[in-house]
């Protein structure tokens, strides 16, 4: 993962052409753009993976398939959504109440109890 989005920033997008982070810097997050990803907590519902397969026809262009869990096969596989602006930082979503559950879940188009497991 690390390598893929330091080839987006450098090569793909080019808008840290000049990087040079070591391995260190670059697990500390030292550069710019996040790539948050389904499960992890700024972006914590799974399900979502279920829309970028979708659109993006992943399965299909890639064979990487989901599991009834929503986890990637094959087990090396990554996914993720890339920002590069500088002022992109990592967050994450804490305990929602009982109210933005509701509202996520007419959102959604899912029952309170199938976004409660996600």
């Amino acid at each position: 993962a690390e390598i893929l989005h330091q080839r987006v920033r450098k090569d793909l997008w080019g808008y840290a052409s000049d990087e040079s982070l070591s391995l260190d810097d670059l697990l500390k997050v030292k550069y710019h753009g996040i790539r948050p990803a389904p499960g992890y907590p700024s972006q914590p519902d799974h399900t979502e993976k279920l829309a970028m397969w979708d659109i993006m026809q992943v399965e299909a262009k890639t064979n990487v398939k989901l599991t009834e869990s929503l986890a990637m096969l094959p087990a090396a596989s990554v996914s993720g959504l890339y920002f590069g602006g500088k002022g992109s930082q990592y967050f994450s979503v804490g305990k929602i109440c009982k109210d933005q559950l509701s509202d996520y879940a007419v959102r959604k188009k899912m029952d309170i109890k199938e976004c409660e497991k996600w």
